[in-house]
């Protein structure tokens, strides 16, 4: 099968596009790429000039549908959705192009996805928020299709011994800054703890010896790493307290698969996924948090096994290639 790809290349490291289309190859079909956010114009000059927003849009929705009326391929899947314009949809369906829109964002500026979403074939959604969401305006087609992990990319690595002494430590963090995540993890300063992503930069690094914050963009090779070097892999959701969102970060999926003992905030989707103290350990709030946080460095043992666990049913069931193949599954059905 042809399958067109639109979805957005980042620059600075390998994301969920890249993982998509790794295992589109891995299935063997022949994969079309399209980086949706091909601008024209600098974001800060869009912001301000509507005219030129306007603009930009356009010819990115000219580039993806004269790339798919090109290639024509069997399958076009837009993942994430906000770019590609109803308009575009219409000129694939009139050319009997199947269609497949998967949501992959919290829904924050949702208006543009529902906006479009009637005109796909199909929709899948990263969240099941998403579904709630469409299902209050009308749009009950759709499937729940979470994220998941890329084995190729995310494994138990091996460290060196300097590898160890720089990464060490008891519990770690890998993720954006989002004032409800630093509500967390500043109560924490007792413990021997890393903070690792973009944006910390913002808050007052209170490094120590215990508790230290890295303020940068991470490639996959060094948080598996980070990972392999943890006791406790802490996993905390995106929450603005205003948008919906119920969907399991990747980096659930991803920390699974490096054989890593998840520690987990109390997300629906997570735990409709994995069952709890089985595969990964969820908490309620700080003090939970801080009990379990104690209970699990001191009990190797059955931190370990929670680990084996939830690395054999994230590569049994939660990979990308089981995810595409569920698309497949249900376009075909």
């Amino acid at each position: 099968m042809k399958i067109l790809l639109s979805s957005y290349h980042n620059p600075h490291f390998i994301t969920i596009t890249e993982y998509i289309e790794f295992a589109i190859r891995k299935l063997n079909h022949e994969l079309i790429r399209f980086d949706d956010r091909q601008h024209l114009v600098p974001g800060r000059i869009r912001n301000r000039i509507k005219f030129l927003e306007r603009f930009d849009l356009q010819n990115i929705n000219r580039k993806f549908i004269s790339l798919a009326l090109d290639t024509k391929p069997d399958l076009v899947i837009v993942a994430g959705g906000h770019r590609i314009q109803a308009k575009s949809i219409k000129i694939l369906n009139d050319y009997n192009i199947k269609t497949v829109l998967w949501t992959i964002d919290a829904p924050v500026n949702f208006n543009p996805i529902i906006s479009v979403a009637n005109f796909y074939d199909h929709v899948f959604c990263g969240g099941t928020e998403a579904q709630e969401i469409f299902k209050k305006k009308g749009i009950w087609k759709t499937n729940w299709l979470p994220f998941g992990c890329a084995p190729e990319f995310h494994r138990p690595v091996t460290l060196s011994s300097k590898e160890k002494m720089r990464y060490k430590k008891d519990i770690v963090f890998v993720g954006s800054f989002y004032p409800n995540r630093w509500q967390i993890l500043k109560e924490l300063k007792e413990f021997e703890i890393g903070i690792w992503g973009p944006n910390w930069a913002k808050v007052n690094n209170a490094s120590s010896d215990r508790f230290s914050i890295h303020s940068v963009q991470l490639k996959h090779k060094e948080w598996t790493k980070i990972f392999a070097a943890a006791k406790i892999v802490l996993i905390l959701h995106f929450n603005d307290g205003k948008t919906l969102c119920y969907q399991a970060s990747p980096k659930v999926y991803e920390a699974l698969a490096c054989n890593s003992f998840a520690l987990v905030d109390k997300q629906k989707d997570v735990f409709s996924l994995f069952e709890n103290k089985k595969h990964l350990v969820s908490f309620d709030n700080i003090s939970d948090l801080k009990k379990k946080i104690i209970y699990y460095l001191q009990n190797a043992k059955e931190r370990e096994k929670i680990a084996a666990s939830g690395y054999k049913e994230v590569l049994k069931k939660h990979t990308y290639i089981h995810r595409i193949r569920h698309i497949l599954s249900i376009i075909n059905a």
